[in-house]
């Protein structure tokens, strides 16, 4: 959906990691909310009308990665929902870094001066969660607001304009909105999942996380030379050196772990209305790539 989120994909792909695996993977691409000329159907109120959602309701794909938080989301939210089934399989390849922006004229120079003021998000999406996560240390949880302001390019319009005060973006407009000079507030990690349907069989995700995780070795190597994909989703706002690679940050897939999923699930239900109560690690994960 976005090239920050599946780069290790992406170049498991191009590179013939997949192939070297002895597997033939085709990638779906669909918008999200970072091409220049995305359109909202990533935003949409309800998750699974969604553009990834959809599709995987559908059949077209049968193993998709977000956020660690929207993966639980939807993992868990389908069940009651009737909607085609997936289990987290594993955590990784990929730590988007998220970093919550001011205007450059803005007055606010501190995350405390964020209290009671929404930071435009993409709902339900690693934005949505990582401005949570980040402000919880500076505002108390009742403080904390987020409003929906549109795609990447859109939310950096309306910080511009002083329509909301701060928004959450990944590269490449994080790159965009400094060249720009909007000011970065405070960024972190945001750690991706990844889901599967039953249609997948462990050793055929094994051998996809492998590739993935030789992906990720090389993005760390060398992240200056991935730079054209995400140069190709901004069309024209970046030149290759004003990227900013060394924000790209990969790791291997591994297991999701019980502790990790009780830590999580307990997190999110400590927000209301942030996801479904009554889940339990065995109906959520299944790390069938290591047994």
């Amino acid at each position: 959906m976005n090239a920050v989120h599946d780069l290790a994909v992406l170049v498991a792909h191009d590179e013939g990691l997949f192939q070297k695996e002895g597997l033939d993977v085709e990638i779906l691409k669909t918008p999200g909310t970072g091409q220049l000329n995305a359109d909202r159907q990533a935003l949409k109120k309800d998750i699974f009308d969604r553009t990834m959602e959809t599709i995987y309701n559908s059949g077209g794909v049968d193993q998709y990665r977000m956020c660690e938080w929207g993966v639980m989301k939807r993992t868990v939210e389908a069940v009651a929902s009737g909607q085609r089934p997936a289990k987290i399989v594993a955590l990784g390849a990929a730590m988007s870094k998220m970093a919550i922006i001011t205007g450059p004229k803005s007055h606010i120079y501190e995350p405390e001066q964020l209290k009671n003021t929404p930071v435009a998000v993409s709902p339900f999406n690693g934005s949505h969660f990582t401005t949570l996560k980040m402000l919880e240390g500076f505002v108390r949880k009742e403080e904390i607001q987020i409003t929906n302001a549109g795609t990447m390019r859109e939310r950096l319009e309306a910080v511009r304009k002083g329509e909301v005060a701060a928004g959450n973006f990944y590269e490449p407009w994080i790159s965009v909105a400094q060249k720009q000079g909007f000011r970065v507030l405070m960024e972190s990690h945001s750690t991706r999942s990844e889901a599967a349907s039953e249609e997948l069989d462990g050793p055929t995700l094994a051998a996809m996380f492998r590739a993935e995780a030789v992906a990720a070795e090389r993005i760390n190597a060398d992240p200056d030379k991935y730079a054209h994909y995400f140069i190709d989703e901004v069309q024209g706002l970046l030149e290759p050196n004003e990227f900013q690679g060394w924000r790209l940050l990969y790791g291997p897939p591994v297991p999701y772990t019980r502790e990790r999923f009780d830590d999580t699930y307990a997190w999110m239900l400590g927000y209301p209305g942030l996801i479904e109560p009554g889940s339990t690690y065995e109906l959520a994960v299944d790390n069938r790539a290591w047994e």
